[in-house]
């Protein structure tokens, strides 16, 4: 009787889930490349609506909240205080949002071939997240120019823990809404819901501060409030862009055990993450027969 080794051969299907990315990086890039170069395909300005979208996004929220709503007078150098956290929340609304669709709009590949699926909501963060860097060099030049923004090590330490934190939250539940999607589409609607949510609930039109005074006979819900790693990185873009651009007097300064707060958020991505992944690897088996 003859004995076929099957050692170099895998079960399809069978992966290592997000470990299995790394094995496959050259399929990550060229899902990567597509995704940029399908975003402006066939556009008159290509990448410059990457610079135009945000700077309308801020001119309308400054114009209503900073000079009808008088925020401008509330906060010094209001403008810069109002993009370094437009910024972020813009981050996550974009990724959350093409996270959520890339299993469903890479269907065909999805139904033809195996590959770890994974690569497809991190395609779709990866891309976000160079979209968004124009943005960053925007924030960059101005804060230097205007403001006389100096970084410091201390800042860019902000930096890149405030987008460490919101990517890993952005994969737990970018996995989890993706492999909902497949099979229930409102799963895209409720992620509307929560982009438009994580626009108001974090301290970008508004103060930390109104906050605290609000809640100040519920204090468990300020705790709450801030425990939301959305929440967490504005604050850490704020430290990093425009608290030295400001004197010292009108700086806020951070919350009220703020080292609790940012390892609840710390706690809630990776249990986002967790979450995520363990839901995304029951679904996709079915992910051809459910598309």
């Amino acid at each position: 009787m003859t004995t076929l080794d099957t050692s170099a051969f895998e079960t399809p299907g069978r992966g290592r889930g997000l470990l299995d990315v790394f094995r496959y990086r050259y399929l990550l890039r060229l899902l990567i490349g597509k995704t940029t170069s399908l975003r402006y395909r066939n556009s008159a300005l290509g990448w410059f609506w990457s610079y135009v979208r945000p700077t309308v996004q801020f001119l309308v929220y400054y114009l209503i909240v900073g000079q009808v709503m008088g925020m401008h007078r509330n906060v010094e150098s209001f403008p810069l205080y109002l993009f370094s956290g437009i910024v972020v929340v813009n981050l996550f609304n974009e990724a959350f949002g093409a996270a959520t669709g890339s299993i469903v709009s890479n269907k065909a590949l999805v139904r033809k071939i195996y590959l770890p699926r994974e690569l497809f909501p991190i395609a779709a963060i990866v891309g976000a997240f160079i979209h968004f860097l124009p943005q960053l060099a925007i924030l960059l030049v101005v804060s230097t120019l205007v403001f006389g923004y100096i970084p410091s090590i201390a800042s860019i330490g902000l930096v890149i823990g405030a987008l460490a934190l919101v990517l890993g939250f952005i994969m737990g539940i970018g996995l989890f809404f993706s492999a909902i999607n497949v099979r229930y589409r409102d799963a895209s609607n409720v992620v509307e819901i929560i982009r438009t949510i994580a626009t108001w609930s974090s301290p970008i039109l508004y103060t930390w501060i109104m906050v605290y005074d609000i809640t100040e006979n519920v204090r468990w819900l300020f705790n709450l409030y801030m425990a939301n790693p959305i929440t967490v990185a504005v604050e850490m873009f704020h430290h990093a862009f425009w608290e030295p651009a400001v004197s010292a007097t009108d700086r806020h300064g951070w919350p009220p055990d703020m080292v609790w707060h940012v390892a609840s958020a710390v706690g809630i991505a990776v249990f986002a993450l967790i979450v995520g992944q363990y839901v995304f690897r029951r679904s996709e088996r079915t992910f051809a027969q459910d598309l």
